[in-house]
Formats: C-alpha cells, sequence, structure tokens
C-alpha cells in the first residue's frame, strides 16, 4: 500500500489504523490492546531465529501484532495461522489481515489454544516457527484492568505460559524455532519451557532504557541444542534516544520510527 488507509469507521468502535511493518497497517482500539516493544522483540527473535520458515502459528495473536510482523520477515511462500481467544481482537485481526490483502497467507482461528479443536494433532509437529505472547500476571498478582481485551492480555484469564510452552512443543518440527516473551523478573517462563520438554537457545533481557533492569525478555527454544550466552537489547540510552543497535533491529522488522 503506497498511501494511507483511511481511519476505519465500522464496528462501533473508537479504533486507530497504524502502520506496523513495511506497508502492512493495523487496526487497534484506542483505549484497548496496542502493539508494542514487546511483540517487535518476539517477532524479531523468531525471524532471526529461523528466517526461512515457511509454515508459522502465532499462538495467543491479539491483534495479530507478533504474528503479522514475523510473517513479514519471511519469504513471499510463508503461511501463518493465528489463534485467539478475545473475539475483539479475532475480529480486529480479521479486519486488518483484509486490509493488507493477506487472505491467502493467515489463517485465523477463534478459541482458546488449550482447546484440541485449536490445534489438533494433525497439525502436531509440523510448524517450523511458533510465536508467543502470553498473559504476564496471574490473577490477583496486578491490577485488572477494566477494559476486558486489555485485560486478558495482562492476566492469564485463558491460559499461562506453561499452557504455552506445552502447545508450542506439541506444534513444533522436531528442527523448529519457538520465540516467547515475557516479565524478566519471573522465573516460570524458563521452568514452562523445561517442562514441556524444550531447551533454551538464547535469552534477550530488554533494558527500555540504559540505568534501569529489564521489563522484559525474550527467548528461543526448541528440541536438543545448547545455549547461547544471554545477550541483551537496549532500547533508548541515558537521553532518552533509542540506541543505534534497537535502530537496526527496527530497520530490520520494518517497524516505524514514532
Amino acid at each position: 500500500m503506497k498511501r494511507t488507509p483511511e481511519p476505519p469507521t465500522e464496528m462501533g468502535l473508537d479504533l486507530t489504523l497504524d502502520r506496523i511493518c513495511g506497508e502492512w497497517w493495523i487496526h487497534q482500539l484506542k483505549k484497548g490492546q496496542r502493539f508494542s516493544t514487546d511483540d517487535v522483540v518476539c517477532a524479531w527473535a523468531a525471524a532471526e531465529l529461523r528466517p526461512q520458515a515457511k509454515r508459522l502459528i502465532d499462538i495467543g495473536a491479539g491483534i495479530g501484532s507478533v504474528g503479522l510482523q514475523t510473517l513479514w520477515r519471511m519469504g513471499p511462500g510463508a503461511h501463518s495461522t493465528f489463534v485467539e481467544v478475545q473475539e475483539i481482537s479475532h475480529r480486529l485481526c480479521k479486519r486488518t489481515v483484509g486490509l493488507n490483502g493477506l487472505q491467502d497467507r493467515v489463517e485465523l482461528r477463534h478459541g482458546d489454544l488449550r482447546d484440541p479443536a485449536m490445534l489438533p494433532e494433525s497439525e502436531h509437529g509440523s510448524f517450523d516457527l511458533v510465536t508467543g505472547s502470553p498473559p504476564y500476571f496471574p490473577v490477583g498478582t496486578a491490577v485488572m484492568s477494566s477494559n476486558p481485551q486489555r485485560a486478558g492480555a495482562r492476566m492469564e484469564l485463558k491460559g499461562c505460559v506453561f499452557d504455552y510452552c506445552a502447545a508450542a512443543a506439541k506444534l513444533l518440527k522436531p528442527d523448529g524455532g519457538f520465540s516467547l516473551v515475557h516479565t524478566a523478573h519471573d522465573p516460570r517462563p524458563e521452568a514452562a519451557l523445561e517442562a514441556a520438554g524444550l531447551t533454551i537457545w538464547s535469552r534477550h533481557d530488554v533494558y527500555f532504557r540504559v540505568g534501569r533492569p529489564p521489563t522484559i525478555a525474550v527467548w528461543t527454544a526448541g528440541f536438543g541444542g545448547k545455549r547461547a550466552p544471554d545477550q541483551d537489547i537496549v532500547v533508548r540510552d541515558e537521553e532518552g534516544a533509542w540506541t543505534p543497535s534497537y535502530r537496526r533491529l527496527l530497520d530490520e522488522m520494518g517497524a516505524p520510527r514514532r
């Protein structure tokens, strides 16, 4: 798309239309779940892990931000499946897929990733690349948003990191890879990956600003292999400007520089 699409006027919702990567645009609620740095780094790690992946799946896809950015980095023959439980996020993602003409490259599934019907046995062991951005907080450990979409994206109302890792292990090919984003201080992601029988290949702690502790981390994992030394991602320097390394990451992902 060469021009900025017109803002959406349907669905009776207060929406925005924003460029997410390259010439692809995304529908978002103005006061709901919106794509973030978390999504960008998860997609970047996935694309770095398996840049030639043909069959992809994003579990707990939300509005499609991680899945879209990962797919954008792949070749034109790549195809992705998005699984999302929240109806509003599924509907927004469907509009986004249609807007960008991706109907032949993206399959949308509305349902719970813990439901066997969403991830049938016939698909087990068939995906080159799995991405997951689970909600970060168990109910009762953080403030629950009054916005249902935000609450579902933040709080473990429909599964936790253990469910995501178990699903990824079922779906991955023997040589496939999994990219997972979660909070940096929570020990559960590494425990969940181990419980699912996956080997952690890398960890990237994400520092949103120099001098502050990391808020989130991205793990890559698969079957067998060894863990590489951890590498940090630093978003902003002491002055609040994007670091050169993060600018390169954004460029690699075709991300807008807002």
